[in-house]
């Protein structure tokens, strides 16, 4: 597949939450990072990343899938649904027809849409979404078959049950895990790379040595979880605002990379 253009769409793991730049201002993300793998092969390719934090997928339908078609590129991401997955009432066989009418009105556009299936939720309270998201991505793996796109299955690579592939909200993915998204965008689009996103972690460092002790440290994890990131994030719920209010995209215009 030649891509001279490519455009994201999302939220905030195309954002690149927890992956931040050398430098400090903003986030990297597994997007910036296939582009640049992208552009490693073909020079001069032209980037844009209109995700957000925070955005549910009705949003990222008004507010960027318009401004991603005026820019007729070669390739469009989407990956969305997840901070619908978090809401108590999340439907997911409605969110698929939604999901469904943003991919149709991009290809009719002309633009070729690249898909991503939701995580698999392993850590506690989180799991208790894993039924809805499983449903949900039966049914985005469906639309990619009978759209012909492309597809990256992020529920099924299992590197990314490791707890090190998250960072500590549980939420988004570590830098070394968006490195493993982009190696296996790569792969999906024929996007020829050195490294290989299968590649097993490193033995950890300073392993319990015993059960008990393991067991314990996981408790005092979850236990400074719910603290540090579940309770903000349900305090904001409650009054109805999102990490993304004010946030724009941070690479909004076509540019070259």
């Amino acid at each position: 597949m030649e891509v001279g253009s490519f455009v994201a769409l999302g939220d905030s793991f195309t954002e690149g939450l927890d992956d931040p730049r050398a430098d400090h201002e903003g986030y990297l993300g597994w997007a910036d990072r296939f582009a640049g793998m992208l552009a490693a092969q073909r020079p001069g390719l032209r980037y844009a990343n209109l995700a957000v934090r925070g955005k549910m997928l009705r949003e990222v339908a008004e507010e960027q899938v318009t401004q991603a078609i005026a820019m007729a590129p070669d390739l469009v991401s989407l990956a969305a649904g997840g901070n619908d997955m978090l809401r108590p009432r999340a439907d997911p066989d409605a969110l698929a027809e939604q999901f469904d009418e943003v991919v149709r009105t991009l290809l009719m556009a002309g633009c070729p849409v690249l898909m991503f299936t939701g995580f698999d939720p392993r850590f506690p309270v989180l799991r208790l979404i894993r039924g809805k998201v499983a449903a949900y991505n039966m049914h985005l793996r469906a639309i990619a078959d009978r759209h012909q796109c492309h597809l990256v299955d992020l529920w099924s690579m299992s590197v990314l049950r490791n707890p090190r592939a998250w960072s500590a909200d549980r939420l988004h993915l570590a830098p070394d895990a968006h490195r493993r998204v982009a190696l296996r965008t790569c792969e999906v689009l024929g996007v020829p790379v050195a490294a290989d996103w299968r590649e097993p972690w490193p033995s950890a460092e300073g392993i319990a040595s015993s059960q008990a002790r393991a067991w314990l440290a996981a408790r005092r994890t979850d236990m400074r979880w719910a603290r540090v990131h579940a309770a903000p994030w349900v305090a904001r719920r409650v009054r109805g605002v999102s990490t993304g209010d004010g946030v724009h995209p941070k690479r909004p215009e076509l540019l070259p990379l």
